[in-house]
């Protein structure tokens, strides 16, 4: 396709995967897009209309962290990662970076569907929320719009992070497990050496920073998981 209308759009230079994804996702009910190089994945990337970006690591003209960074500075469109098995710090470096999740390569398809489907849960599940505010101190997340307004002053948040700060404040003055919170926000169960949940987390802090007066906004609980501790308003 060529409109941008695709629902997914592939960046990704093995072509012989991309065919595979294309007729496999198709059966899944997705239309797809794909390109084979870093600089025309961003170019159709920021043209818009795709529901999600599966985004590979190892690029050929402009790589897959160039193209998210880039990406990011204009849009907030979900994107999933593709990085080789057993990098790790490839992983952690695209989460930091804004990638909503990632997909070690070689993957099963049926895992990339289940995630994709994932990612557009969380999403419609804030489309189609009931007119709701939840609002701590200076901080405002309007649920069903996805608009998260720090003093008035909204901030860029990924599909990932608005989840992650839907759920803590919901539990608002509890302990939220990184196991329900990888549930939650993720889609998946909780595996003690997937890092997501905890770079999310350190992403979300930096971009609502300190609360008023300077105090954490949210606090780890060594060994347990995370708190929203602030008080409401009111």
């Amino acid at each position: 396709m060529s409109d941008g209308t695709a629902d997914i759009l592939v960046v990704d230079d093995d072509t012989e995967l991309c065919e595979l994804l294309e007729e496999y996702l198709a059966r899944e009910g997705f239309t797809v897009e794909a390109v084979h190089d870093g600089e025309s994945g961003l170019e159709r990337a920021t043209a818009g209309g795709h529901r999600l970006i599966v985004l590979d690591v190892m690029l050929p003209a402009l790589n897959g962290f160039d193209v998210l960074r880039r990406l990011r500075a204009s849009s907030s469109v979900p994107v999933l990662m593709l990085t080789a098995r057993g990098q790790d710090v490839d992983r952690i470096v695209g989460l930091e970076m804004g990638a909503d999740d990632y997909l070690p390569k070689p993957f099963n398809p049926r895992e990339l569907v289940a995630r994709i489907r994932a990612i557009h849960r969380r999403a419609e599940h804030a489309v189609e929320a009931e007119v709701e505010v939840l609002t701590v101190d200076d901080l405002e997340l309007h649920v069903a719009s996805r608009a998260v307004l720090r003093d008035g002053e909204e901030l860029s948040l990924t599909t990932a992070e608005l989840g992650l700060l839907e759920a803590l404040l919901r539990g608002l003055g509890r302990v939220v497990s990184r196991e329900e919170l990888s549930e939650q926000v993720l889609g998946r169960r909780f595996s003690p050496y997937d890092r997501s949940i905890d770079v999310h987390v350190s992403n979300l802090r930096k971009k609502l920073g300190p609360g008023p007066g300077g105090r954490e906004r949210i606090k780890t609980v060594r060994g347990h998981g995370y708190l929203y501790a602030m008080e409401r308003r009111g």
